[in-house]
């Protein structure tokens, strides 16, 4: 019950959060150089033509008008019209939210799957094999990993794994030239094709995808890598791994125990990294050809295109809120004193 109460409460503060994003972005893409209607018109259109343009998008009006048109379309579920593609922002983003996101989760789950685990690994005592050779890729993972921009390592991995090796495919987009989307049900074609039963498909996606997904997990997952590893051999050396070990417990108990002091810091940076990756992922979608929602806002901010702007901050502003509200219940229900403590 402390738990829904405290979403409740964080999710009741959503609609006021948001109104106050809103304002500070409908003012600033404003200020974005470039005058939307002659941009659109270009350069050797009248200034008659201008003129009416302008006042079909209102942008003759006060910026107070603007806004409560805006807000009176956005309560109707209008986002807007991109002027530079000449289509509905709310059609764009059906067509490209699904990729970044599928970016993003497949980025996540080489983090959760391989990142972590390989932390946890180099940082167990021991001088066994594997305690070695984790420790050695571990370090050297934490000295590359902070140092290598997203667009290179992706340029590299297509330079070695696409030009060199002809392992993996180039950067041609979410599939191949030459095959045919599954039927869209939740706009992840890995999910769509698996659903389809269309295999074929469903490994070129996956074989599409995977370079972009390591580019991205190597490189937001390295704050995660060492939060893990540090938290982890304070755990695992702590006075009560120590008085566990002395009592003649287990080293696996040992080890869950350690972990579960160690998660709560872990579960934390993922939340902050998450939060990062909508942006994040812009350099790499562009990389790889992944036609995403990151690209099509960088195209946005360059040709002064309010709405698709509009709509990406908003859409970060709820996608950040959710992920920190979700990363504090899993740290309440790991540690249940936190909630104690915050009456």
């Amino acid at each position: 019950m402390k738990l829904f109460l405290y979403a409740l409460k964080r999710i009741a503060l959503l609609p006021f959060q948001l109104l106050l994003i809103s304002i500070a972005t409908f003012i600033m893409v404003r200020a974005l150089p470039g005058d939307p209607a002659r941009l659109e018109l270009g350069p050797l259109a009248s200034e008659e033509s201008v003129a009416r343009l302008r006042v079909s998008l209102r942008l003759d009006q006060s910026l107070l008008e603007q806004y409560l048109a805006y807000l009176h379309r956005l309560f109707q579920g209008d986002l807007g019209r991109s002027w530079v593609n000449g289509s509905e922002v709310l059609d764009d983003l059906v067509v490209r939210l699904p990729a970044t996101l599928e970016l993003m989760a497949f980025g996540m789950a080489i983090v959760i799957f391989v990142i972590i685990p390989l932390a946890l690994l180099s940082a167990l005592p021991g001088k066994s094999v594997a305690a070695s050779v984790s420790k050695k890729i571990g370090r050297g993972y934490g000295m590359l990993a902070g140092a290598l921009p997203d667009f290179w390592l992706g340029l590299m991995l297509i330079f070695v794994f696409f030009s060199t090796l002809g392992w993996l495919p180039g950067p041609e987009g979410r599939l191949g030239m030459m095959d045919t989307p599954p039927p869209a049900v939740t706009g992840f074609l890995t999910i769509d094709a698996l659903a389809a039963r269309d295999f074929p498909v469903f490994w070129s996606a996956l074989t599409h995808l995977l370079l972009p997904a390591v580019t991205l997990a190597f490189v937001y997952g390295a704050p995660i890598f060492k939060i893990a590893r540090l938290n982890f051999v304070q755990a695992i050396t702590s006075p009560y791994s120590v008085y566990a070990r002395a009592l003649g417990l287990r080293d696996g108990t040992v080890f869950r125990l350690a972990f579960r002091n160690a998660i709560r810091p872990i579960l934390v940076m993922i939340g902050v990294i998450v939060g990062y990756l909508l942006g994040g992922a812009v350099l790499i979608e562009t990389v790889f050809n992944l036609n995403g929602i990151g690209q099509y806002v960088v195209q946005a901010i360059s040709t002064a295109d309010y709405a698709p702007v509009q709509m990406f901050v908003l859409i970060a502003a709820v996608f950040t809120k959710l992920t920190y509200l979700l990363v504090d219940l899993a740290y309440f229900a790991t540690d249940p004193t936190v909630m104690a403590d915050s009456k």
